[in-house]
């Protein structure tokens, strides 16, 4: 061993035997302050007089560093900040002494946090000139996100369709579809047209099913397009990634990411075909609705396909809430323009034409008649057209599309698409069995 060497090494033995608490603080001084969450949950329910619940998450698993340090004697929500931040939780108050941990979302933020960005949005345009600047500019950035061009490219030029049977029932038919898309890739649905068949031109409605159970095969998505052909239009649903009878052709679980811009596809790829196969669809009237993750893919279709001027989103599209489904968010389209919400991107793609928004009291859309409608009002009288955009809400009702709900569509389809009203009767449905509705794919 050199001199050099031998010198530094006594040197280290020197200083690990006089100061033997050096080196020993140096290797765990990051982990000396560390508590589990549970504990430090429980000081501060003790210390504040209050309740916290942890929602998707469980606290005795987590471990929180530095502890002690992160809490304020003086404030119950200064020290929920400080827990929360180095463990990628969130913190909201609930009620009065009762609070609510879980993880962070990056689609969801809260109310407060909507109603702020709204606020700032509408800085940026104080007339119809500079609303279309950046309009323009949300279009452009949202569809080079969404980026499906490299899909439309791969859609099969003769697409097989595999055929259910037609019923027939008071004032309307039924006949399921499989469509391919991509190579070997299907999506199920169900054609709703009036009994009168194509002896006249009827609007288009496009309805891209929900995440509730059943899909479009449930009884209420049955009763709703089923009206509406009794009304006089044809009535088009299809399955969401996963779902149905076509999920098998589909490589991935609708958890997926790819699922987003597959949704997209169908619902572009649907609504081209279905125009282009019937020689009954007036191209001047095209409508889409959908409730919850449906609302989303109804706003996705109209940003891809400007010719759906009409929507009717239900229970869905508030400024606070981007969707809780890869389906619905893993394409961060609400990153445009330098940071938007689903509510300024439904105005961008809807503005100044009809648009119903349906809300609810029970879900998150509890805050459309105070926050967003007169967000989107004020983009509306930009065009002088404020009686073109509606909110019914129902502060009663929870996350549905139910009667209330349908109602509330019928009456405004009705008067914007030239329907008749007066068949708006759901009693004159017949609600077939998920059998009855299913497309059976042949084996290849």
């Amino acid at each position: 061993m050199n001199r050099c060497a031998l010198f530094w090494g006594l040197l280290l033995w020197q200083i690990l035997h006089l100061y033997p608490g050096s080196a020993q603080e140096s290797s765990h001084y990051d982990t000396r302050f560390t508590r589990p969450l549970r504990e430090v949950l429980d000081q501060i329910e003790e210390r504040f007089d209050l309740q916290i619940e942890c929602r998707r998450f469980s606290p005795d698993t987590l471990r929180l560093p530095y502890a002690d340090f992160r809490l304020r004697p003086y404030s119950a929500e200064e020290s929920l900040e400080g827990i929360c931040a180095p463990l990628d939780l969130k913190w909201s108050r609930r009620a009065e002494g009762r609070y609510r941990l879980e993880p962070y979302e990056y689609y969801r933020r809260t109310p407060a946090e909507g109603e702020r960005l709204l606020a700032w949005l509408s800085t940026l345009y104080a007339d119809r000139e500079t609303w279309e600047q950046r309009r323009e500019v949300l279009l452009r950035e949202a569809r080079a996100i969404l980026d499906m061009q490299p899909l439309y490219d791969s859609l099969v030029e003769e697409p097989r369709v595999v055929w259910g049977e037609q019923r027939s029932f008071d004032g309307y038919t039924t006949r399921s579809y499989a469509l391919e898309t991509l190579p070997g890739v299907f999506v199920g649905g169900t054609i709703y047209a009036p009994a009168n068949g194509r002896q006249e031109r009827h609007p288009l409605i496009l309805a891209p099913a929900g995440h509730w159970e059943g899909g479009r095969l449930r009884e209420d998505q049955q009763l709703r397009m089923a009206t509406l052909a009794r009304m006089g239009a044809v009535a088009v649903d299809l399955d969401i990634v996963g779902w149905g009878s076509c999920a098998g052709t589909v490589a991935f679980a609708h958890e997926d990411p790819r699922s987003m811009r597959l949704q997209v596809l169908w619902s572009r790829a649907v609504a081209d075909w279905v125009i282009r196969t019937r020689t009954d669809i007036d191209t001047s009237r095209l409508a889409a609705t959908g409730g919850s993750g449906g609302a989303t893919h109804s706003l996705l279709l109209a940003l891809e396909d400007p010719r759906f001027r009409i929507l009717a989103p239900v229970a869905h599209l508030t400024a606070h809430f981007d969707g809780g489904c890869p389906c619905e968010s893993a394409v961060p389209v609400t990153l445009a323009a330098g940071g938007t919400c689903m509510t300024e991107l439904l105005a961008a793609v809807a503005a100044p034409n009809p648009l119903l928004v349906v809300s609810n009291g029970g879900d998150w859309t509890h805050t459309f008649p105070t926050s967003e409608y007169p967000f989107l009002r004020r983009i509306w009288s930009l065009y002088g057209a404020e009686e073109r955009v509606e909110n019914q809400h129902f502060p009663e009702e929870r996350h549905r599309y139910g009667a209330p709900q349908r109602q509330a569509v019928y009456g405004f389809l009705a008067r914007v698409l030239g329907l008749d009203l007066r068949r708006a009767d759901e009693g004159c449905v017949q609600v077939q069995s998920p059998g009855e509705l299913e497309v059976v794919l042949p084996d290849e």
